[in-house]
């Protein structure tokens, strides 16, 4: 009796060991997932910080920038948030929105670009955006036109649409 008994502690004892080295295995897993969650948030974190201090330390721009074909895709797609608006000099209804353009680049400097592109000057821009009708603006995010404002409109409208667009942004980096 006393050798099964002996049989049975040791056996018991090895069952228990072993479920405790399952246990820590599971433990271990556990804290090895939470240790690559935690490596992968901070990961997260350091590349939205580097993300606003690079915003913070842009400069500024408070006027439209004079977009042309030459430098129209990398001006587009070097700002996060951008309004362009195409017109022509001979053009009434672009005159007439110039001014609320210049007022809004004041306005929401260091939160959205703001580019002009003379249809007249630039016309391989403007014929690969269709465009037909002036003034017409085109909202770009990170390069890929987002939205389209076609005609003269006022100031709150088209501040509304910028609203929507940096309220919309999934970075968040625009508020």
């Amino acid at each position: 009796m006393s050798i099964s008994m002996s049989v049975y502690s040791t056996t018991s004892h090895f069952i228990y060991r072993q479920a405790d080295k399952e246990n820590i295995s599971d433990d271990a897993n556990t804290i090895f997932s939470m240790a690559v969650d935690d490596n992968e948030l901070e990961a997260i974190k350091q590349k939205k910080m580097a993300e606003l201090q690079k915003m913070a330390s842009a400069p500024k721009i408070s006027a439209p920038i004079v977009l042309t074909d030459s430098n129209f895709a990398r001006e587009t797609s070097s700002h996060p948030l951008m309004l362009v608006d195409f017109w022509a000099s001979w053009c009434g209804p672009c005159r007439a929105v110039a001014p609320v353009i210049d007022q809004l680049a004041r306005e929401y400097a260091g939160k959205v670009v703001f580019g002009k592109v003379n249809v007249d000057e630039n016309q391989l821009v403007s014929t690969s955006f269709g465009i037909q009708s002036i003034p017409t603006m085109i909202i770009f995010k990170g390069g890929k036109p987002v939205d389209v404002l076609i005609g003269a409109m006022p100031k709150a409208q088209i501040e509304s649409k910028i609203k929507y667009h940096l309220a919309s942004n999934s970075a968040g980096m625009y508020r």
